[in-house]
C-alpha cells in the first residue's frame, strides 16, 4: 500500500467516521454515557450520575476509558465555553470518537494485506466502510467500539505468517495491553494469539524466553498502571480486572438477561455481519480446510472467542464487535475470488454488492429515527431556564436517556434529578425473588406513584429524600423510596396508558410541556414518544380538572 492510498484511505475513514458521530441523534446503549461521558463529566466537574458499578465496594469498573474524554471537558470548562457553547460541549466527544473508530478502517487494510495479501486489501476496505453495525455502533462512545478499532490495530501488527524477531511484539504488545485495560475481556483474545505463536515456536526456545519476557513486561507494567490509576480516583488500594472478573463470575450478570448458548452463531454475528454472513461461513470453512496458515490462524481465533463468549449466560451483540473487523477481512476472499471468476459468479457477486448498497439504506433511520427522542429531550430540557427547571424525575426504565454529559445543569443535585434505579443484587441479596426498582414501578406505575409520592405537589419542589435505589438495597421490603414532586416529569408515552396514571398526574396539576417521536419500539414501556410533563400551577376551579 503507498503512502498516496494509505494516506487518502485515512482521509475518507476519518472524515466518515467523524460525519457519522456528529450526525447520529439516537440512542443506542445506556453505556455510551454511563460508563464513558458522564463518569468523565462526574470526575471533571464533581457533579453528575454515577451507577453502581463505580459506587459498589469494590468497584469494578476502570476511570482509564471514561478519562480519555475528560481532556475535552477540561479544556472547555477552562477555555468557558461549556455554558455558552453546549453544542460544542456535545460535540468534541464525539470528534474523539470519530477520531478512535477511524483506526478501524485504517487498520483493518493493514490485517488483510498481511493475512491474505495487497488483492483482498479494497474490498475489506468497502466492508468495513459499509458494515451497518459500524455505522450504528462504532462512533459511539463505547468501550466495545474503542476495544474494536484497538484490537484491529494490534491484530494488524501480530505476526500471523512469519514469525521474524520479537521487535515484530511491541507494537502490538502494547495496543494489546492497552486495549485490556479498557476490556479487560479483551485478554480472551490475545492468551489464544500468545499460546499459538508460543506453539510455533517451541522448538526455539531463546525466542520463546523473549516473547514471555516480552508479555511478562508489559502485562505487568499496564497492570500497575491500572491498578495505580484506579486506587488514585476511588482513593482506595483497587484492581478493577480482578473485581470485574469475580463480579461477572456471579449470579449477578444474569440479572441482565440470558442468552442461548447458540446466541453468537445464530443472532450475534449475522446482525453484525449482516449481508456479508454467507461469504464468512463460507470463508471460514475453507480456510479451515485448505486455507493459508494466516487466514487459518484468524478464523481460529474467531472461533475461539466466541467459543469462550457462549459460556457466559449474558450475552450482547456488542461483546464479539472486536471480531467484526477479521470477519469483513475473511469474508473478502471469495468475494474478490469469485469476481474474477467465470461470468456466472461476478453477476452474483455484483449482485451482491447491489443489496449491500441497499442496506444501507437503513443507515437513516438508525442515526437519525431509532430512539432519536431519549436524546432529544435532553435537549429540549437543557433549553429551559434555570428558574423554571427546579427539578426532574425520569419515570422510564433506567438509563433510558443520558444525564449531565448532556444537560450540565449543575443546580440540579443528585435528589432534585432523579430516574428509576436498576441496581443488580449485590452480595447477600437472594437473586432469584429480587426485584429493582423500575420493576416494582411498572408492576404497578399507579400504586407506586400513590403510595411513594405525596398527595400534592409542593410549589417549591424540595428534594426527594430517597428517590432512587442504591448498590444493596434490597427492594421495597426492606427499604421505601421517598420521592418530591418534581417541576418536570419525563417519560415513555405509554404509562399514560396505565390505569389512573394520567388522571393523577392532571388532577395534580402536571400538563405535557413537549412531545418526541421515538421510533418503533418493540418493549412496550418505550412506546408512544418521549414527553415532558411541566407542573402548572392547579386552578382553583374544581371543574377545570
Amino acid at each position: 500500500m503507498t503512502p498516496v492510498v494509505w494516506a487518502t484511505s485515512a482521509r475518507l475513514a476519518i472524515c466518515l467516521r467523524i460525519a457519522v458521530a456528529l450526525l447520529s441523534v439516537t440512542y443506542f446503549q445506556p453505556d455510551e454515557y454511563f460508563q464513558a461521558l458522564e463518569p468523565a463529566h462526574h470526575l471533571v466537574f464533581g457533579y453528575g450520575h454515577l451507577t453502581w458499578e463505580w459506587r459498589t465496594r469494590p468497584p469494578i469498573r476502570s476511570i482509564f476509558f471514561p478519562m480519555l474524554f475528560a481532556p475535552v471537558y477540561w479544556m472547555l470548562k477552562i477555555l468557558g465555553l461549556d455554558e455558552p457553547y453546549l453544542l460544542v460541549w456535545i460535540w468534541a466527544p464525539k470528534v474523539v470518537q470519530g477520531l478512535f473508530a477511524s483506526i478501524t478502517d485504517v487498520a483493518v487494510r493493514r490485517l488483510a494485506r498481511n493475512t491474505l495479501g495487497d488483492r483482498y486489501v479494497s474490498m475489506t476496505f468497502f466492508l468495513s466502510l459499509t458494515s451497518l453495525f459500524h455505522l450504528q455502533a462504532l462512533s459511539r462512545t463505547l468501550s466495545n467500539s474503542l476495544e474494536t478499532s484497538l484490537t484491529t490495530l494490534a491484530l494488524s501488527y501480530w505476526p500471523f505468517a512469519t514469525f521474524h524477531s520479537s521487535q515484530q511484539l511491541i507494537k502490538p504488545l502494547i495496543v494489546a495491553a492497552i486495549t485490556c485495560m479498557i476490556r479487560p475481556t479483551n485478554a480472551i483474545i490475545w492468551s489464544f494469539l500468545i499460546i499459538e505463536l508460543s506453539w510455533r515456536l517451541r522448538h526455539d526456545s531463546s525466542r520463546l524466553l523473549r516473547l514471555w519476557s516480552q508479555v511478562g513486561a508489559v502485562g505487568a507494567i499496564s497492570c500497575t498502571s491500572l491498578f495505580l490509576l484506579d486506587s488514585w480516583y476511588f482513593r482506595t488500594p483497587t484492581f478493577t480486572p480482578l473485581n470485574f472478573l469475580i463480579t461477572n463470575m456471579s449470579p449477578v450478570s444474569t440479572f441482565y438477561g440470558r442468552s442461548p448458548w447458540h446466541y453468537y452463531l445464530t443472532q450475534a454475528i449475522p446482525i453484525l455481519c449482516n449481508v456479508t454472513s454467507p461469504f464468512v461461513v463460507y470463508s471460514m470453512w475453507h480456510a479451515l480446510r485448505n486455507g493459508p496458515s494466516p487466514v487459518r490462524r484468524l478464523v481460529a481465533l474467531i472461533l475461539w472467542v466466541v467459543f469462550v463468549y457462549s459460556l457466559a449466560a449474558h450475552k450482547e451483540w456488542r461483546f464479539i464487535h472486536p471480531l467484526l473487523p477479521a470477519m469483513h477481512a475473511i469474508a473478502s476472499k471469495p468475494i474478490v475470488d469469485h469476481d474474477t471468476e467465470n461470468h456466472k459468479r461476478r453477476f452474483y457477486i455484483r449482485a451482491w454488492r447491489m443489496v449491500t448498497l441497499a442496506a444501507l439504506a437503513a443507515a437513516p433511520y438508525i442515526l437519525f429515527v431509532q430512539s432519536r427522542a431519549q436524546i432529544a429531550v435532553m435537549n429540549q430540557l437543557r433549553s429551559i431556564p434555570a428558574e423554571e427547571l427546579r427539578s426532574i424525575g425520569y419515570l422510564m426504565p433506567c438509563h433510558s436517556t443520558p444525564w449531565q454529559s448532556h444537560l450540565h445543569r449543575p443546580h440540579l443535585s443528585q435528589h432534585s434529578h432523579w430516574a428509576l434505579g436498576c441496581e443488580p443484587p449485590i452480595g447477600e441479596q437472594e437473586h432469584d425473588i429480587y426485584k429493582d426498582q423500575s420493576d416494582l414501578f411498572y408492576a404497578s406505575p399507579i400504586s407506586y406513584l400513590q403510595t411513594m409520592f405525596p398527595t400534592a405537589v409542593d410549589p417549591d419542589f424540595p428534594p426527594s429524600r430517597f428517590p432512587a435505589s442504591v448498590p444493596g438495597t434490597r427492594g421495597v421490603a426492606d427499604t421505601t423510596w421517598a420521592h418530591s414532586w418534581p417541576s418536570h416529569l419525563v417519560f415513555f408515552g405509554s404509562l399514560l396508558n396505565s390505569g389512573g396514571v394520567q388522571p393523577l398526574l392532571e388532577k395534580l396539576g402536571y400538563r405535557e410541556y413537549w412531545y418526541g417521536w421515538n421510533g418503533w419500539e418493540q418493549d412496550e414501556r418505550r412506546r408512544e414518544g418521549v414527553r415532558v410533563w411541566a407542573w402548572r400551577r392547579q386552578n382553583t376551579n374544581p371543574s377545570a380538572s
